[in-house]
């Protein structure tokens, strides 16, 4: 196996807990809670930032020339879920673990 540097293992397991931590919460959370937490516009979000966090830790493993513009997106991303999240309340985990992987992937994208 090949190993990453220091910022490039960092951002992989930002990444993954951030996709754990949005799609866990999406599917038992917000469903269950129901009201503004499964509006299209933020249940679509959560999905859309779990997804984009999941497939930029898959480049970065395989080390894919794409992977920093990946990252750069899943960035902005994970931005406007953890501001969603936090607007919407009750969702402490989730802001915390996005506004992290956001921080790793742009130093990732620079």
């Amino acid at each position: 196996m090949r190993h990453h540097d220091q910022n490039t293992t960092t951002c992989i397991e930002e990444c993954l807990r951030c996709y754990q931590s949005c799609f866990g919460m999406a599917m038992t959370h917000c469903l269950e809670t129901g009201g503004k937490h499964i509006e299209p516009k933020h249940f679509r979000l959560m999905t859309a930032c779990a997804e984009i966090c999941r497939t930029a830790a898959h480049f970065m493993l395989m080390n894919s020339e794409h992977a920093k513009h990946l990252c750069k997106e899943c960035a902005e991303i994970c931005d406007q879920c953890a501001a969603d999240c936090e607007k919407l309340g009750d969702m402490k985990d989730c802001v915390e673990a996005c506004r992290r992987c956001a921080e790793a992937c742009r130093k990732m994208a620079s």
